[in-house]
């Protein structure tokens, strides 16, 4: 049963003409392939040998995953895998480096600052942070991240960060091949995510090495494309870069899958009353299950969920696909749905969401020669990118937000001065060019209005404002512009993953409803074998969001320990 397009087997019934097309059968051309993953020798092949596979049997226009026309029902399911992971960005691209085999081990010369975490990472020097007790180590240790593996691997792979220090990492990688976990990257662009889509203007608010994944230097990246880097900060198009070039340079490539949309994720079963994670349902049916060849010893993978989507084509077209696996990773970030204000008029042409569409109105000149000031809405670091954008034209401004200019929590007041100078203009001009002190110049190139929300847009071009204590204005403008953060786009989930928030009838938000996940396994604390990292837990800064790879690494590996002993315990009976 070789064939690609209607394939069948003798004994069942061949497929009706119409349903004859691009199928792939699992058990009948991969059996082999897929049979010893998880023995040592053969697993950290794996996918080299898919990747090989569809290469020469489906050709290049289906080289790039395990397809099912969503039309057909085929006998044999298509390809489950240990692990998915939705998103490319650098949480996906970190969590695949470390199920690729990648292991941290304390460094010989390496002395940590802190001496208590010195003393618990010597106790087990032999050991890598995948088989020791995070939460053991990561005891007592503070950072900005609520999470406290992601605080533990920040201070190992940034020690003393916060306090103006640049120690070296105290950890190096080994390439531990036995320990690869079959799994598979899907992002909509090139490995890198959001990254790719960003304003190329404006330079990142961390620092480039804080930026960077491990094992490869961004310094050292930078060298192999002779670009200078004149200062910390860098450029959002040279982290896109270096993430991009992570993925080849360390092997990753036969992981990601490019240009893919995911229109479902859904679970096939729940186990009733099983608190015990090592053990499975023994009455759980065999279609459950990826199922190996009779004579084989080791345990098959629980096809838990179902993941349906599509590839979008060179020519545009798409290409559907499904693909079973016993875990989910969510790591697609927040950038996808901008935040809204839901007020009348917000769907009028001439209001914006992005700075890109802001930068693409600038680049047609749909701005130049106009009187009236561009309406920027929202007091982040996105608003203020606009602001010194708009500036930088010579467009007027009307600059709206929420919060009082002394509030602590504006992001403005968390930055050191002489690190972010630009930030500090904008927030100089917030403070000293609002409309509380300037009543009589509404005509100045900037002007602020601290405390103030819209109520509605007007066909016109005209916005109703009004402030704290209900005052209501009425603004012209040329074109507002609505920057008050993002959120994920969790469509593929059932009720958009709502259910899975700290808050369960509330949306999930990188801030206000993250989803709640254990904080050493970075399991969904709702979905079990559903993971979550980086910004959908609240880790927004790249430092941080590397702990999430971390935790699942820890967990899948402990998880595979109990089952292998499990099996060994009932006499190697193939099914725990």
């Amino acid at each position: 049963c070789g064939s690609i397009a209607g394939c069948h087997h003798a004994s069942e019934p061949a497929a009706s003409p119409h349903s004859l097309m691009t199928v792939w059968c699992c058990r009948c051309s991969l059996a082999s392939h897929f049979r010893n993953y998880r023995n040592p020798e053969t697993e950290g092949q794996f996918l080299d040998s898919l990747v090989q596979y569809l290469g020469d049997n489906l050709g290049t226009n289906f080289k790039t995953m395990p397809l099912l026309e969503e039309t057909t029902l085929p006998v044999d399911p298509p390809l489950t895998l240990p692990m998915v992971v939705i998103g490319n960005g650098p949480s996906g691209i970190c969590l695949s480096y470390m199920l690729s085999g990648y292991r941290p081990y304390l460094s010989p010369e390496a002395v940590h600052p802190n001496p208590i975490l010195h003393s618990k990472l010597n106790e087990a020097r032999h050991l890598s942070l995948v088989d020791q007790e995070l939460e053991y180590l990561s005891e007592g240790l503070e950072g900005r991240s609520s999470n406290p593996v992601a605080v533990l691997f920040d201070t190992l792979l940034h020690p003393d960060a916060d306090f103006g220090f640049d120690y070296p990492p105290v950890l190096h990688w080994k390439l531990e091949q036995q320990h690869y976990v079959p799994h598979m990257v899907l992002g909509k662009g090139p490995p890198g995510g959001a990254w790719h889509s960003m304003e190329g203007s404006m330079l990142t608010i961390s620092f480039g090495d804080w930026m960077e994944l491990p094992g490869y230097k961004f310094k050292d990246w930078a060298a192999t494309k002779r670009r200078n880097i004149k200062c910390d900060r860098v450029l959002p198009e040279e982290i896109a870069s270096y993430y991009k070039h992570y993925v080849k340079v360390m092997g990753l490539q036969k992981n990601f899958r490019d240009n893919i949309y995911i229109t479902s994720v859904s679970r096939l079963y729940r186990e009733q009353d099983c608190e015990d994670e090592s053990q499975m349902n023994e009455h759980v049916s065999a279609q459950h299950f990826q199922m190996q060849e009779e004579d084989g010893q080791n345990p098959p993978i629980k096809r838990n969920w179902e993941i349906r989507g599509y590839q979008r084509a060179a020519d545009g077209s798409h290409v559907p696909f499904c693909l079973f696996a016993e875990n989910v990773a969510l790591a697609t970030g927040t950038f996808d749905a901008p935040g809204r204000l839901q007020v009348e008029g917000e769907d009028f042409p001439f209001v914006l969401h992005s700075m890109s569409d802001f930068g693409a109105a600038l680049g047609k000149g749909l701005l130049r020669g106009k009187t009236d000031p561009v309406l920027i809405i929202g007091g982040g670091l996105t608003a203020a990118d606009a602001v010194l954008c708009a500036y930088n034209n010579n467009i007027p401004i009307i600059h709206v937000f929420r919060r009082k200019v002394t509030d602590p929590n504006l992001i403005f007041k968390q930055l050191p001065k002489k690190l972010y100078p630009e930030y500090q203009k904008v927030y100089h001009m917030m403070c000293t060019q609002s409309v509380t002190n300037m009543d009589s110049n509404l005509y100045s190139s900037y002007i602020s209005f601290p405390e103030h929300r819209v109520l509605s847009f007007q066909s016109d071009m005209k916005c109703v404002l009004q402030s704290a204590t209900g005052l209501k204005k009425v603004l012209k403008f040329s074109v507002a512009l609505v920057l008050i953060g993002s959120h994920p786009n969790l469509c593929f989930l059932k009720d958009q993953g709502q259910g899975i928030g700290h808050n369960p009838n509330e949306p999930i938000t990188c801030k206000g409803n993250p989803i709640e996940i254990d904080p050493y396994t970075y399991e969904c604390t709702k979905e079990p074998n559903l993971f979550a990292v980086g910004p959908l837990i609240g880790d927004n800064f790249v430092r941080f969001l590397k702990g999430g790879a971390l935790g699942i690494a820890r967990h899948l590996a402990k998880r595979q320990k109990q089952k292998h002993q499990l099996i060994v315990e009932r006499g190697g009976d193939g099914v725990p």
